[in-house]
């Protein structure tokens, strides 16, 4: 057994262990001497709970595309993020246009509606494009040239993007209807923080729904445990394939409209963050599992929105909140670490991997 175990661990193993071991010392001593200092009350904690579950629901929409397509094509998208962002960087014209004519906050509700479905729409059309064009005559080639090609593609629509709308940033107009909050216990939750939970909530199961229950569905769970067989019996793969990009593409866009409810600026690379977000937190939860993407979102916003605070004031940093985009990558350094299937994730065998 010890002479089994010797072989398999190199020392590179050891020098990664090590390092993820120091990281989370310090994370439970940071949070430790945080907790001792006493310097934040318990409203700021909630406060901040409340935000990261906002920030969670946003990423667990963006991260249904990665794991979704992923699910089908064991391929990593990395041009979702401009899908992502080709939404509401488009919708935001719309958005200014029915603010000019006052249609916006007369009728909050349908303008709301219609934005959503401009995001959405474009998303879908893009992600349909993506598969089309860079992604299907690459289906059989080795891993690494549709992954390169992704990449590829991330900067080609960002820069095409930044030529159809420029280099500068665009605002969202305020919604009147969406601007003020409430008072519980002593915490102030805004309007647009509910409407984001809710809204990303409400989403999640329709996603959730289509995949586990209806009929596509069932067939985009066949396809992605076998192609070959599902050819077989009869299902159209090629179109499978094209509505998982499309309904990842709708979701996205989706997401980006209520990101926009928490960040109202947008801008030709506003996709690159919060992608690579959503792509922690789909390896998180388990990439390639629907129910582990929303687990996994939720768990990164609320590190990212609390984990500052509690890990790193406790150290002496000055400004922890400016190091909240460094968690997601820590929390990704310390999966892979410790468990590259992701909390919900499977153990695949070699033949699958």
């Amino acid at each position: 057994m010890l002479r089994t175990w010797r072989q398999r661990i190199t020392i590179t193993d050891i020098f990664i262990w090590l390092i993820g071991l120091a990281i989370a010392a310090l994370v439970i001593w940071g949070t430790i001497a945080t907790l001792q200092q006493g310097k934040y009350p318990g409203s700021v904690w909630l406060d901040l709970t409340i935000k990261g579950l906002a920030l969670g629901g946003v990423y667990a929409l963006i991260a249904m595309g990665y794991t979704m397509v992923y699910g089908i094509l064991k391929m990593i998208n990395f041009a979702h993020s401009e899908v992502f962002m080709s939404g509401p960087f488009t919708a935001v014209f719309v958005a200014i246009g029915l603010s000019k004519s006052g249609f916006l906050n007369k009728q909050p509700v349908i303008s709301l509606a219609l934005i959503l479905l401009v995001s959405a729409g474009v998303s879908t059309l893009i992600a349909i494009l993506l598969e089309r064009i860079c992604y299907r005559p690459l289906r059989n080639a080795p891993r690494l040239v549709p992954l390169i090609t992704a990449i590829g593609a991330s900067f080609f629509l960002q820069y095409v993007f930044r030529g159809f709308y420029g280099s500068g940033t665009y605002g969202y107009p305020d919604i009147k209807a969406l601007d003020h909050s409430w008072t519980v216990g002593g915490i102030q939750i805004y309007a647009t923080q509910v409407v984001v939970i809710i809204g990303a909530i409400v989403m999640m199961l329709i996603l959730f729904g289509i995949v586990q229950w209806t009929k596509i569905g069932k067939a985009m769970r066949a396809v992605s445990e076998d192609k070959e067989a599902s050819e077989l019996m009869g299902i159209n793969v090629d179109r499978i394939i094209v509505f998982t990009f499309g309904l990842g593409g709708a979701s996205a866009g989706a997401a980006g409209i209520l990101y926009t409810l928490l960040y109202p600026v947008v801008t030709f690379y506003m996709g690159f963050f919060p992608g690579i977000k959503a792509f922690t937190a789909a390896v998180l939860g388990g990439i390639g599992n629907v129910p582990g993407a929303f687990l996994g979102s939720l768990i990164l916003g609320l590190l990212e929105s609390v984990g500052p605070n509690l890990f790193l004031t406790g150290l002496g940093i000055p400004s922890p909140s400016q190091l909240k985009d460094a968690i997601a990558f820590i929390v990704l350094v310390l999966i892979l670490i410790f468990r590259p299937t992701g909390i919900l994730g499977e153990r695949i065998s070699k033949d699958k991997a």
